[in-house]
């Protein structure tokens, strides 16, 4: 009996071995076969992508000018020469490479809010359910985004010329509109100039950054670069607006009706309960617009081209001027860098602004008050009827308050 009861639990454990060893050869043969299947798009992205990127590190710390190969004999290696002529240089290069900073500076810091807040704006009145036509709107607000850049561009420089219909409509209102396309002073100069102000302060005048004086770093995008910005979000926010439309549909309509339930008003619901939840939604967004804003080229090209004054050229087209226009390859290739390493920064800090924390702060967390939940009716009412309202716990408060599903008042 002990003989017959032991064999079935021998040969019960030397099976696991067998089917262990079955299964990992078979994942063993799926990931090998997913290798392969991906193996010509990674072939593909090393030659087109990862090899130019090396190439281009490589001519950003030589001297080549264009001529022959970039690793020819008569190409030397010149380490960060060249970024330091960009940086520390102090010449003309210096001085072109820090207004092209402030000019792309002034253009991020208005062009990423701007389309962000509209899109988002756009996105919600499109998304109401007792909008009618909203297939249309979605459409007519999309459109300009398919529109080929270069296009829009030519558009804008007639509407925006001197004798243009954007200075036609503010002619008809007794109001001068400016030259757009070649007046180089800044806007913040522009209105400073208006109230009087025609110098700034020493400290401002008498200091500089990138061989630029720091009054100049705060005058502001010039009449010309406010055209680009204009031409930027009105371009940009329909792909910006479906990119939030598609995150506000993932949002549940139990999650608005409850907050609703508990008494939170319209802007409530969109502070405390839409805009949380949109926050990956936020993340694409920003990340995408400081990638196309700090690499503005097509509009530059084809409407300026740096002018008037420099006031309107950008690190992108700088560099272009640098390879193509002046052979100075390598510090065309090292402003790219540059800007590569601009991006990442200022990605990884608004990640980091962004990110999901799990933790609650106390100050934000919602308490029930403290005659809510005694006696009463079943229902949670207290006996009174009504529903308790959630407030928000006191900053400072020490008391352990338990969180709940509430909205501040």
């Amino acid at each position: 009996m002990s003989t017959l009861e032991s064999t079935p639990v021998r040969s019960s454990q030397a099976r696991p071995p067998q089917r262990r060893g079955r299964r990992g050869g078979i994942h063993g043969r799926e990931a090998l076969a997913g290798w392969l299947f991906i193996s010509p798009m990674l072939v593909i992205l090393g030659l087109f992508l990862l090899v130019p990127v090396v190439m281009a590190l490589w001519v950003s710390l030589s001297d080549w000018t264009g001529r022959g190969s970039p690793f020819g004999s008569t190409v030397g290696f010149v380490g960060l020469d060249n970024y330091r002529a960009l940086a520390t240089g102090g010449g003309l290069a210096t001085q072109d490479f820090g207004t092209a900073m402030r000019n792309n500076l002034w253009y991020v810091v208005l062009v990423v809010p701007l389309q962000t807040m509209l899109s988002l704006f756009l996105a919600v009145m499109v998304n109401r359910r007792l909008l009618s036509g909203r297939g249309f709107f979605r459409t007519a607000f999309y459109f300009p985004s398919v529109t080929s850049a270069v296009a829009i561009t030519v558009i804008f420089l007639f509407l925006f010329s001197a004798s243009g219909a954007v200075n036609r409509a503010l002619g008809a209102l007794s109001v001068d509109g400016p030259n757009w396309f070649a007046d180089p002073r800044g806007v913040l100069h522009v209105v400073l100039g208006a109230l009087g102000v025609q110098d700034g302060p020493e400290l401002l005048t008498g200091t500089g950054f990138l061989g630029i004086p720091l009054w100049q770093w705060v005058a502001g995008p010039s009449v010309a670069m406010s055209v680009f910005i204009i031409l930027a979000v009105f371009t940009t926010s329909g792909t910006m607006m479906l990119l939030f439309i598609a995150g506000l549909q993932q949002i549940g309509g139990e999650v608005e009706e409850a907050a609703t339930m508990d008494g939170a008003s319209v802007w409530q619901r969109f502070r405390y309960v839409t805009l949380p939840m949109l926050r990956p939604t936020v993340f694409t967004v920003v990340t995408l617009g400081l990638i196309g804003t700090w690499q503005v080229f097509d509009q530059i090209y084809t409407g300026t081209q740096g002018g008037p004054a420099k006031t309107t050229l950008t690190p992108a087209y700088l560099s272009y001027q640098s390879s193509f226009e002046q052979s100075q390859w390598g510090r065309g290739a090292a402003i790219a860098f540059i800007l590569f390493a601009i991006i990442v920064v200022m990605t990884a800090v608004q990640r980091a602004v962004l990110r999901e924390r799990d933790v609650v702060p106390r100050r934000k967390r919602f308490h029930q008050p403290a005659d809510g939940g005694r006696g009463g009716r079943a229902d949670g009412t207290g006996g009174t009827g009504r529903r308790p309202r959630f407030t928000q716990t006191p900053r400072g408060s020490e008391s352990a308050a338990k969180p709940g599903p509430g909205i501040p008042g």
